[in-house]
């Protein structure tokens, strides 16, 4: 069986680095899937046979290399938007990365204490605690849900998973599947719980196949005519005083062809003033739209008065009814961490949204007639099961974004497929508005059904149908795939090959 290589303990952290820098290249924009197998199948090898110190460590170096890589778009919002200087914002994204890589490591602290030398430990263990470690991403610390494998998937067989068990359940089988391939690749392929293991993987494969033929959602009434506003506001122009009525003029003028669709999209804070600022200009919209039958919705900063507090929200006007509050706000970004400490360090940490409150849980989605929108705004999509609980209620999801913030990095394209992957977990059309693109249509399957271009002043006008109904993921969340994981690491404990397996397997290593 595979040993880490002989000599210096920095071969395999070499390994491990590379693997972890290759990983990233499964996911937007490049979309090269098998590259997550191989990525994840080097880090099950080079972690065989090590304690726990060593294993956390190396699993520390694949996660430098997957968050340098995959993540590096956060040197574009440190240095571009928030004016640091060069030295200053590699020092911060290379902060940023290494509490990423930590946390990615921790779960691999669990493996080398219990489970790298199990006969399980690759083919359970291994899997099992990647998953457990994409899961305690999308909560510990507010979470920073990105780079899972399962997004990698969208255009596989495995995509037939997400409505069953999400994201994670792509990712568990992406894992398996890869332990698997790195077992046979180890000279494994004599052992009985292997040649399992590999027809279960072509189960696995095969299943997801067979469940993509599954219709788990079905339309409820009339397909609606939609218009998307993408107005490509400078994001350094976008809060200056002299900026606002152009600013105002534009989206005007971009809207003007859109009111005769039934909806009308605006991005997130399209409107450059806070709510009790803006009266003049909603009630002139909310006329607007009113007239010709049309709901349009807009993302705007809400100033509430009472509690003094301000909110990132979603505001329904003529047609549409409601006002949604974020819920999971961007560290750094809207609220900032240590305040007292990081204020005033670089602008990037003063800007006017980083003092955005928390909106409310079990918030009504918005309604235009007798159907509902179930919103999240920019960073809210990265959370499987926040939009899973949104969507019970709803049939249609919509998220807002301005990844103006993240320039011309693979950001925003990374931001896209997981608001595909939301689609495919609910089984509903989401509408994504941004202020410079990607904007979008994503049908129930997970595809793209049309698009904007980047950085471009467009409109999209496109159809859509209302859907009802649940699929499993709606009604269980990630649960399931975080017990399956469970139970994996459970028989990886407790499983021990009979007297003769084992001296069949000493024979085959003599051989």
């Amino acid at each position: 069986m595979f040993s880490p290589p002989a000599g210096p303990a920095w071969r395999g952290h070499l390994i491990a680095l590379l693997a972890g820098a290759i990983t990233p290249f499964s996911l937007a924009p490049y979309n090269i899937w098998p590259l997550a197998l191989l990525g994840a199948g080097l880090l099950s090898l080079v972690l065989q046979g090590l304690n726990a110190r060593a294993s956390i460590a190396r699993a520390a170096v694949f996660g430098l290399g997957l968050f340098g890589t995959g993540a590096s778009w956060v040197f574009v919002s440190i240095h571009d938007y928030g004016n640091s200087s060069l030295p200053l914002a590699l020092a911060l994204t290379l902060l940023f990365v290494a509490a990423m890589a930590l946390i990615f490591a921790l779960p691999f602290y669990a493996y080398g204490r219990w489970f790298s030398q199990r006969p399980l430990g690759m083919l359970a263990a291994f899997p099992a605690l990647w998953v457990l470690g994409e899961w305690l991403r999308s909560w510990f610390l507010t979470g920073f849900p990105w780079l899972y494998l399962g997004y990698g998937h969208l255009d596989t067989p495995l995509a037939g998973w997400a409505p069953v068990g999400g994201v994670f359940a792509l990712s568990l089988v992406c894992v398996f599947t890869a332990a698997v391939l790195a077992q046979l690749v180890d000279g494994g392929w004599r052992q009985r719980h292997t040649q399992f293991a590999l027809a279960l993987t072509a189960t696995l494969w095969l299943g997801g196949w067979g469940l993509q033929q599954q219709s788990w959602t079905q339309p409820q009434g009339d397909k609606l005519r939609v218009g998307l506003v993408q107005p490509n506001i400078p994001q350094e122009m976008k809060w200056r005083p002299d900026f606002r009525e152009p600013t105002l003029a534009r989206l005007r003028t971009m809207s003007a062809p859109l009111w005769d669709h039934d909806w009308v999209i605006w991005s997130e804070a399209a409107i450059p003033m806070l709510y009790h600022h803006a009266g003049t200009f909603l009630s002139e919209m909310h006329e607007r739209a009113a007239t010709t039958n049309t709901a349009l919705i807009t993302g705007i900063l809400y100033d509430d008065f009472h509690e003094r507090r301000y909110y990132n929200s979603v505001l329904g006007l003529g047609t549409a009814l409601g006002i949604y509050h974020k819920q999971r706000l961007v560290p750094f970004g809207e609220y900032v961490p240590l305040e007292s400490w990081l204020r005033g360090l670089i602008a990037f940490f003063d800007l006017p949204t980083s003092i955005i409150s928390t909106g409310p849980e079990q918030q009504r989605p918005l309604q235009i007639g007798n159907l509902f929108l179930s919103p999240s705004i920019c960073y809210e999509v990265v959370y499987p099961d926040l939009v899973a609980r949104g969507a019970t209620a709803a049939h249609v999801l919509l998220t807002i974004s301005n990844d103006a913030w993240f320039g011309d990095s693979i950001g925003p394209l990374q931001h896209m497929e997981m608001a595909q992957m939301r689609s495919l977990e609910t089984g509903r059309y989401m509408i994504r508005a941004t202020n410079n693109g990607v904007s979008g249509i994503v049908a129930p399957n997970g595809q793209m059904t049309q698009q904007t271009d980047q950085f471009q002043q467009q409109t999209l006008s496109a159809e859509i149908q209302p859907m009802q109904g649940r699929t499993p993921f709606m009604s269980w969340g990630s649960w399931p795939v975080v017990g399956c994981a469970g139970l994996l690491l459970t028989l990886a404990l407790v499983y021990h090959p009979s007297r003769a397996q084992h001296s069949r397997h000493r024979r085959s290593q003599t051989a």
